[in-house]
């Protein structure tokens, strides 16, 4: 039996952890997470090799591509698209022009694969859509592009959709992109339909921490200690929230056929009613032209204005995060999180690493070896369920 489909990296944290304690018994351990003997093995091995992000699962391309274009024609290719905005049929003629013979197929693979996909036009309808099982699974999160206002300030359209049935959990018009004006937004979405099991964002604020290497903010520490699972999406992969970058897309369509606002009691009204019409009445193609609330219901969590203290297993080596963001190990200061100030991690040895776990997540893996330090958060690909 392979490895569960859901959270695949932290059940290999847990076997290698169950694999290296004394007295264990490979095969035992094996059996009960319901792989092969080899599989284990070779899951230590990858960990002793690579710490946690050693576990990730590995790319199948090739190691070496003899056939694949070069740089200098990947750059070009790169620069006309970046200048016309142009598919594989067109580039391929102007590149002929230049003596430069490139398949219109082959374009087009290093347009998917540079990252340099239109989401401003209306693409072909997809092969396969993918979707949580539930509403309430996961929510994407997002900020549209600003809009100018007459009195010279600015508009900042902040989006939650449900993944499951797209359903526009809420829709704010912002003054500014900021840590208070987001966490309010999300606690009404919160109070009004609970908490959902987890969330996608990209790597904007301020929701990930530019700043620091960890990418923990004090946005997104509130968010774990609602018990929410915290998903990044890969930088320059719009796609990977695809549902919401979509559902801006729509937004942006149904403003220029009203009429843009030009003030933000303007834009709060237009988008009370975009998000009614647009929950209530549009039918959606991928749910069978119906509308989202059809497939919506609020979840079950409740959001907790002041969440339980969180309680680690007996026997958890806890440490708390000292001002600076560091926790003391071996009788050295090694850094977690500046979110994280004051609040209680566990930290798990493991071989020659140690895992500091916050409430639910792994958080940071610390190398007593080479004192470096790596961000767990995870990041996630367009497509199926992470």
């Amino acid at each position: 039996m392979p490895w569960l489909e859901t959270d695949v990296r932290d059940q290999r944290v847990q076997f290698v952890i169950a694999a290296t304690r004394p007295q264990a018994q490979m095969t035992e351990v094996c059996r009960v997470f319901g792989i092969s003997r080899k599989t284990g093995y070779k899951t230590v091995a990858r960990y002793r090799a690579g710490g946690v992000p050693g576990l990730m699962d590995r790319s199948r391309r090739p190691v070496r591509s003899p056939g694949r274009t070069g740089p200098a024609v990947t750059a070009r290719v790169i620069a006309l698209r970046e200048t016309y905005g142009w598919g594989g049929d067109k580039l391929a003629v102007l590149l002929a022009a230049e003596g430069v013979r490139l398949a219109a197929r082959t374009i087009d693979r290093i347009i998917a694969r540079e990252g340099l996909t239109r989401t401003d036009v209306a693409p072909t309808a997809a092969r396969h859509r993918f979707a949580r099982p539930a509403p309430n699974d996961l929510w994407q999160i997002d900020a549209k592009g600003h809009y100018p206002l007459a009195t010279r300030q600015r508009c900042y359209p902040f989006s939650v959709l449900d993944d499951h049935s797209r359903y526009a959990v809420g829709l704010y018009a912002l003054p500014q992109l900021t840590t208070i004006a987001v966490r309010t937004a999300l606690t009404d979405c919160f109070e009004r339909y609970g908490v959902p099991e987890a969330m996608l964002m990209d790597h904007g604020t301020p929701w990930w921490g530019s700043a620091n290497a960890a990418g923990l903010t004090t946005l997104s520490v509130f968010l774990m200690q609602q018990g929410i699972r915290l998903l990044q999406g890969r930088v320059r992969h719009p796609q990977t929230q695809g549902k919401v970058e979509r559902f801006h897309r729509t937004l942006g369509e149904r403003l220029r056929w009203w009429g843009v606002p030009q003030d933000l009691p303007g834009f709060a009204a237009a988008f009370a009613a975009f998000r009614t019409e647009y929950n209530e009445v549009r039918p959606h193609e991928a749910l069978g032209q119906r509308p989202p609330t059809r497939h919506f219901r609020p979840s079950r969590r409740a959001y907790r204005a002041t969440p339980a203290p969180w309680t680690y297993p007996i026997g958890t080596d806890v440490r708390r995060v000292n001002s600076e963001g560091q926790i003391a190990v071996n009788g050295r200061r090694c850094f977690v999180s500046e979110a994280l100030v004051g609040e209680e991690v566990a930290c798990t040895r493991l071989l020659d690493r140690v895992l500091v776990v916050y409430r639910h997540m792994y958080v940071r893996e610390l190398n007593l070896r080479t004192g470096r330090s790596v961000s767990l958060l995870q990041a996630v690909e367009p497509g199926p369920c992470p």
